[in-house]
């Protein structure tokens, strides 16, 4: 699956703005941004639902729209609805029918954790078990990529466990992942690799790991106590620096030296030193002036 020099535009907005994306055969691949990042343009282009106005998207070295119409690919959209008055099971059949080598229809339950309701109108399931049919329904061709958008939405903490063991399970066949999400801790834990898209343009791709190292690996917070905050950001190991209250907040590439530094300065009163997260790295990667945010057409931000 590649992107060359992609780009999508709606009017003034440019959605997709030139992204080179590569992801190889069997890796789980988090896309993670802000709402109007590029995210649902980038992932409408993967599936053929949109053309790029430049630059090309290849799936298997081919188009999206043959590799969809050849079932290998799988899609889990946020929107959809469920035919009313069949069954789960008559469903996930009927899907599985129109793939010339369908995952059996059993299996598609049971990785989903639909089992146990296979019998159930579709129409009358709770979201969460709503949830599991989209996923399902994305399972039954049988596909070699599958594309999530949002998948553990309306699911609760445990029903997302057994999600994310049914999708390890899969990938562990040697088959590719794309998933976007909002909970941050999900790509952590997931994927093999995270891509952040900002403006529609690719801000980061590596491990989480490595892009939570890259913009500062520990946060070192402390109490002012009425301490003015003046130089902090240039002490050793500093990232950036920030005050929340009557407490600062360092970004620290070398939280060791940092300590030894505040030490040296009498300013260790309740000082805590945490792994940075996902979350920050992202919050520092996509970081923006309010403004900027304001002044974006409503209908740009829906589109993209």
């Amino acid at each position: 699956m590649s992107f060359t020099r992609a780009v999508k535009t709606f009017g003034a907005i440019r959605a997709v703005d030139g992204v080179d994306l590569e992801i190889q055969r069997g890796e789980c691949v988090a896309l993670l941004g802000r709402n109007g990042a590029g995210k649902s343009t980038t992932i409408s282009l993967l599936l053929g639902l949109n053309e790029p106005d430049d630059g090309e998207v290849r799936l298997f070295g081919a188009t999206p729209h043959t590799a969809v119409r050849a079932g290998r690919v799988g899609a889990m959209l946020q929107d959809g609805r469920p035919i009313p008055r069949v069954t789960v099971q008559e469903l996930i059949t009927f899907v599985a029918r129109t793939y010339p080598d369908p995952l059996p229809v059993a299996e598609a339950l049971e990785l989903a954790g639909l089992t146990e309701v296979a019998g159930r109108r579709a129409d009358r399931l709770s979201g969460g078990q709503a949830q599991r049919v989209r996923f399902a329904v994305a399972l039954a061709g049988n596909p070699e990529l599958i594309v999530l958008d949002e998948p553990t939405a309306a699911l609760d903490v445990e029903a997302r466990r057994a999600f994310w063991d049914s999708m390890r399970t899969y990938a562990a066949r040697g088959n590719t992942v794309l998933f976007s999400t909002h909970y941050l801790e999900e790509a952590d834990e997931n994927a093999d690799r995270v891509v952040v898209i900002d403006r529609g343009r690719i801000v980061a791709d590596d491990t989480g790991e490595r892009i939570k190292r890259t913009v500062g690996g520990n946060l070192v917070s402390f109490d002012l106590a009425g301490t003015a905050a003046e130089g902090l950001g240039r002490l050793p190991g500093v990232v950036s620096a920030e005050v929340r209250g009557d407490r600062a907040v360092l970004r620290c590439a070398d939280s060791d030296a940092t300590v030894v530094a505040l030490a040296e300065r009498g300013m260790v009163r309740g000082l805590t030193v945490t792994a940075a997260s996902l979350e920050e790295a992202f919050l520092s990667l996509t970081a923006r002036p309010a403004a900027e945010d304001d002044a974006a057409p409503a209908t740009a931000k829906e589109k993209v």
